[in-house]
């Protein structure tokens, strides 16, 4: 199972997201939608083996966690606005230390950055970290940072952890996961030099 965790710094925790108003009112709630898509999409197929974590951590709640699980999502659509209106029936729901499904596939909790590497071994992306297409075996969980950069207490948490780069450049984090998922596709398929 592969896994991606982002970090969203706005994103907000309660359901009174508007739909219309992702990039604003919802705390660039757009940017986390785009990594769904990115994570789960292809031209004609949908990828089963991955899931994806949304840390909210945003206004009004304490921080929350949604996960779209691949094997199970259903009405999940490639754009926006489809996981935007996933992501608010889920905070719709009152949420606990415990998994609560919303809707197949997609799941809500209370707790952040913490609790999630307490539970998975992500390794962090960044420009400075080993290149993936250098790397020998990569690792299954990946964490990224929406359009800010992680906090100094995120960085704290996540001293010691294994980087990996994309590429030389900062990128957005939906372009990221593109790149990642492409190095695994490319390494399953035998095209690796």
């Amino acid at each position: 199972m592969l896994r991606f965790a982002v970090v969203g710094h706005l994103a907000r925790t309660s359901g009174d997201i508007n739909l219309s108003d992702l990039p604003g009112g919802a705390g660039r709630m757009d940017v986390l939608c785009r990594c769904v898509n990115s994570a789960f999409f292809l031209s004609h197929e949908f990828r089963r083996d991955v899931e994806c974590y949304l840390i909210l951590c945003g206004d009004p709640d304490p921080e929350k966690t949604v996960r779209f699980s691949g094997s199970k999502v259903r009405y999940l659509s490639p754009d926006e606005r489809s996981a935007g209106s996933l992501i608010k029936k889920a905070l719709a729901l009152p949420a606990g230390s415990a998994w609560r499904e919303s809707t197949p596939g997609v799941e809500v909790r209370r707790g952040g950055l913490d609790l999630l590497l307490g539970e998975y071994p992500f390794a962090v992306l960044d420009e400075t970290g080993i290149d993936l297409r250098k790397a020998g075996k990569l690792p299954e969980g990946y964490l990224l940072s929406d359009h800010q950069n992680f906090t100094p207490g995120e960085e704290a948490l996540l001293a010691g952890r294994e980087k990996y780069s994309a590429g030389p450049l900062s990128l957005h984090a939906d372009h990221t996961i593109t790149l990642v998922l492409n190095e695994i596709d490319r390494r399953r398929a035998g095209w690796t030099s």
